[in-house]
């Protein structure tokens, strides 16, 4: 069995304005660390466009409708003070869809042991009829309702590590008895949401936020003393991960002091109860991350650990 890596190179495509840190960049650098050799045993795939299908499993035709109007000729439209598209920007958003339901697919028939999708925009703030944190339709909660809906899954799991709160996935699968959603999030920060008390229909929504300037002995005793005994519990059949890396002591978006050391390990202990519960079956698709460097090393480690597990 092997690590899948999925992407395309569309990324490059969606341009955002100067100094935006959800830029292109981002891309390059991911790719760059991904190229070195310790990583030539990846089974590299290119993300498919996705069925629109398949983006309506979470949002509404009139969403998909908005986002396909706003596309530019030239220039960039402004879909809120912090989400911008440009001429070139709706090819890589199906394609981060249809990455992470490949994904999906390819583990669940196991012809990977565990997927990276690396892909921008990322998804997780994007709600149900709003794109919003740089994020114009929901990946991450896509890819849990395909796996729960196409292929009949009971339970799914939807871990996200980003230092911003997923506002998107928690709203997307509130509702969504069959899916839990689970965040480590830096509190009080942007979107504003993801409060302890923000538990779900059917108490799986679960938020553990981190107060500002906290660092790994924190981190960790949050996800090995909450969230991760909850996983367990939960027993799902799959664990997606909203992979974000701006939690890094060196991110300029917030105040959490991580280390790339930490997602390391962060990614192991997810990996370890995958195993005990899903046979390994892990699919993570890249979030946030807005230092090059730091998103670099840390995508880096975090792949390192996919590739021992899924050897």
């Amino acid at each position: 069995m092997v690590t899948a890596l999925i992407t395309h190179d569309s990324s490059l495509k969606h341009v955002t304005p100067p100094g935006h840190p959800e830029r292109v960049a981002r891309y390059e650098a991911v790719m760059e660390a991904l190229g070195a050799e310790r990583f030539g045993a990846l089974e590299r795939r290119e993300a498919p466009v996705c069925e629109r299908a398949e983006i309506l499993r979470c949002h509404p035709e009139a969403h998909v409708m908005e986002i396909e109007r706003a596309i530019p000729a030239t220039g960039f439209t402004s879909l809120d003070p912090d989400t911008h598209v440009s001429a070139g920007s709706l090819e890589p958003a199906l394609r981060a869809v249809g990455g992470c339901v490949a994904a999906v697919d390819a583990v669940l028939a196991g012809e990977v042991a565990n997927a990276f999708v690396a892909m921008r925009p990322p998804g997780h703030h994007a709600e149900t009829a709003q794109a919003m944190g740089f994020c114009l339709f929901g990946n991450a909660a896509i890819a849990a309702k395909r796996a729960l809906d196409h292929h009949g899954l009971r339970r799914v799991a939807v871990l996200d590590f980003d230092v911003h709160h997923g506002n998107g996935s928690q709203d997307l699968l509130w509702e969504e008895r069959r899916a839990l959603f689970a965040s480590s999030h830096q509190m009080p920060l942007y979107p504003g949401t993801g409060a302890a008390s923000e538990t779900g229909i059917a108490g799986n929504v679960l938020n553990v936020p981190l107060a500002s300037a906290t660092g790994s002995a924190e981190m960790r005793a949050a996800w090995d003393g909450a969230i991760l005994p909850a996983v367990e519990a939960w027993a799902p059949e799959l664990i997606i991960i909203s992979a974000g890396f701006d939690a890094h002591r060196d991110d300029p978006l917030a105040n959490l002091y991580w280390t790339t050391e930490d997602f390391g390990w962060l990614t192991r202990r997810i990996c370890e109860v995958a195993e005990g519960c899903c046979g390994g079956r892990v699919v993570s698709t890249l979030e946030g991350g807005y230092d090059l460097q730091a998103l670099a090393e840390s995508v880096a480690a975090h792949v390192d650990v996919l590739m021992e597990f899924g050897a």
